[in-house]
């Protein structure tokens, strides 16, 4: 008797529970999404959020910190889309901070997708995976798609259980799979990880806080137009 109906089978079964795995077959994000009817991620007065007192404030619809205080959604969001605009300042370094399960220590326990003006030395000259766009200290951008100061981007992060990837003015800049990332001081690549991320992806939770970093290194980052699509 053939042996082929056991195998079709056998394919059949374990393709059903490769699509049951979240993010499977994911297609890349390539492109920002429509927005319209999206809610925003956080109220006009800021009510809905986690945030340091006389830090943030939001004028004519723009989020801007006059510290370097981060701010947080009171919510836990696990699977999502995330649609956001944000104007650099010379030599900026800002963050969108996805996954976050621990405010009070945030830096190891987040996904933070960097923001910085890459028209700086500063940040022209540093690592790949320290530039905008990058998950910050694991994975560089695969271009630089970033404004010049004074100008807008528009960013959308779309998290799906262990993955994660972005669009930055237009352009793809990375599609990670936590899963790959199993060690704490090396990335897949082979590059090193900073020592103040102390865990390894592949441990870290798919559910979280969202939050934006703050006026860091005395450099003022603003933001708008912060939508989010829950997929979940």
């Amino acid at each position: 008797m053939s042996e082929k109906p056991a195998v079709i089978h056998l394919f059949t079964f374990l393709l059903a529970i490769l699509l049951a795995v979240p993010g499977f077959c994911l297609e890349s994000l390539k492109t920002h999404p429509d927005t319209a009817g999206w809610p925003s991620l956080f109220d006009e007065d800021l009510s809905n959020t986690d945030k340091p007192e006389g830090v943030w404030t939001v004028s004519e619809g723009v989020l801007t910190a006059s510290e370097d205080k981060s701010i947080w959604s009171k919510k836990e969001y696990k699977d999502f889309i995330l649609d956001l605009e944000f104007k650099n300042a010379p030599e900026t370094n800002s963050g969108v901070l996805v996954r976050c399960s621990d405010m009070g220590d945030w830096i190891p326990n987040t996904i933070e997708i960097q923001i910085a003006d890459d028209f700086a030395e500063k940040w022209a000259s540093s690592p790949k995976t320290w530039q905008c766009g990058a998950v910050f200290g694991h994975l560089a951008p695969s271009k630089s798609a970033v404004k010049k100061p004074g100008e807008w981007n528009r960013m959308t992060i779309r998290c799906v259980g262990k993955q994660i990837d972005a669009v930055l003015n237009g352009e793809p800049i990375f599609s990670m799979d936590m899963n790959l990332w199993t060690s704490a001081t090396t990335n897949p690549d082979g590059s090193e990880i900073p020592a103040w991320l102390s865990k390894p992806l592949n441990t870290l939770p798919t559910y979280g806080r969202i939050g934006f970093q703050g006026k860091h290194g005395g450099v003022p980052v603003w933001f708008r137009n912060i939508r989010i699509k829950e997929l979940n």
